[in-house]
């Protein structure tokens, strides 16, 4: 964030989309702390010289406009109310929606004259221009649990104690999504914690198609996609950054898995500017096959072998058929099987007494946060316990709960309540 306001653009936007399915976080943040979000709105415009301010929501969102609208008018903030379709977060997209503007491929926001911050960023940019550090996380907690709900937890608290807060599992066996079904990752390790980028925590039952489908090794995944995939094209045609313009084509990236690694260079190039949505994988293809992972593997090879994209072969202009093609957020949670989860999740307010938090020293872009305290130490909440040398890009990391640190490591900082 403080990157980005380092330059001059004409408009900020503030990110409330929210097109994960299960997902309430950020609307819980608009709705209670609408004040806030638009004051970390105002700041940005300020530091950046921008003049129009704008909050982009869906327009379901009727307590988070609600409570945003008498604040935003009286700060000369605009909303922007967008459909109920995925992904309408995706930057580009939401880019395009405010403002007409299209990034340039493998391009940034601010090169359109454009910062755009999630609106929990700017929830806690507004409380950084106050003194308060950030020690805590919006999130989620929905899916096959007892009592989905929206939380802001300890950093560091382990994923357990944060289901066990919405009721707990509702099954026996389960798994959980962190970040959310689409472009978060599975995992079956509840003592993972908290951290800066989690979003939800979507509990699925073991059994559940997703669970499985996500499962499978990568190895697995190019064996099946080798040997199975038809070149429909479904996955370019459902593709949002291919419907804006950009020159992203799954279904040739596929044509990767059947070549030597010279051959499928020449494929990879075309999931360079894939956003990573997953609507490919899990939406767009009938033989169910992985193309996001495709385009995921075709980034990092070229990645390693030090290979950019190098330009347009297409004008980027949005596609005939790009408003058409979108796909309403309920008819992606039917595909998914996940309409039977489909609860209110509302914010609850609540104390957290963790007797341990775990807090990794990279939650951020750029390099690790270097630990400033020993085994031992007794530590305020609030405290900064680890931080990044001024010339180099990363935040500090604060202790988000009063104790003593047990352990220190090169990557984690263990806190244990006293």
């Amino acid at each position: 964030t403080y990157v980005k306001w380092r330059s001059s653009v004409d408009t900020v936007i503030a990110n409330g989309a929210e097109c994960e399915p299960l997902l309430h976080k950020d609307g819980a943040v608009m709705e209670h702390f609408a004040p806030q979000v638009v004051q970390g709105l105002l700041w940005a415009a300020q530091a950046t010289g921008a003049e129009r301010k704008v909050v982009g929501l869906k327009a379901k969102k009727k307590e988070a406009i609600a409570a945003l609208e008498p604040v935003a008018t009286e700060q000369g903030v605009e909303l922007c109310l967008l459909g109920d379709y995925y992904p309408t977060g995706d930057e580009f997209v939401l880019v395009h929606e405010v403002t007409g503007r299209l990034i340039p491929p493998a391009g940034l926001p601010l090169q359109v004259g454009v910062v755009v911050n999630n609106v929990e960023s700017l929830f806690n940019a507004a409380r950084a221009m106050e003194g308060h550090p950030v020690t805590r996380k919006f999130l989620t907690v929905a899916g096959a649990v007892a009592r989905p709900a929206t939380f802001w937890v300890p950093l560091g608290i382990s994923f357990q104690e944060v289901i066990e807060a919405a009721g707990g599992p509702t099954v026996e066996r389960w798994a959980i999504f962190v970040g959310g079904v689409m472009m978060g990752r599975l995992t079956w390790d509840a003592q993972e914690p908290v951290t800066k980028t989690t979003t939800g925590l979507i509990v699925l039952p073991a059994e559940h198609h997703l669970v499985e489908r996500m499962s499978l090794p990568i190895a697995a995944m190019n064996r099946i996609g080798k040997s199975a995939c038809d070149q429909c094209s479904y996955c370019t045609e459902f593709c949002p950054r291919y419907l804006l313009g950009y020159d992203v084509q799954p279904h040739k990236v596929m044509r990767s898995l059947g070549f030597s690694i010279v051959s499928s260079d020449f494929w990879s190039k075309w999931g360079y500017l894939c956003c990573g949505c997953g609507l490919c994988t899990l939406y767009a293809c009938p033989e169910e096959l992985y193309p996001k992972e495709a385009c995921d593997q075709a980034k990092e090879r070229m990645r390693e072998m030090g290979l950019r994209w190098l330009g347009p072969s297409v004008e980027v202009k949005p596609h005939p058929m790009h408003e058409a093609r979108r796909v309403p957020l309920r008819k992606l949670e039917e595909h998914l099987d996940l309409l039977r989860y489909e609860r209110p999740a509302p914010w609850v307010e609540r104390e957290w007494t963790p007797q341990q938090v775990r807090l990794p020293l990279k939650q951020h872009t750029g390099v690790p946060a270097r630990p400033l305290v020993q085994e031992g130490e007794k530590v305020r909440e609030g405290q900064k316990i680890a931080d990044v040398p001024a010339d180099q890009l990363g935040v500090p990391l604060h202790a988000s709960i009063a104790g003593r640190v047990r352990s220190v490591s090169e990557t984690e900082i263990l806190l244990e309540a006293l």
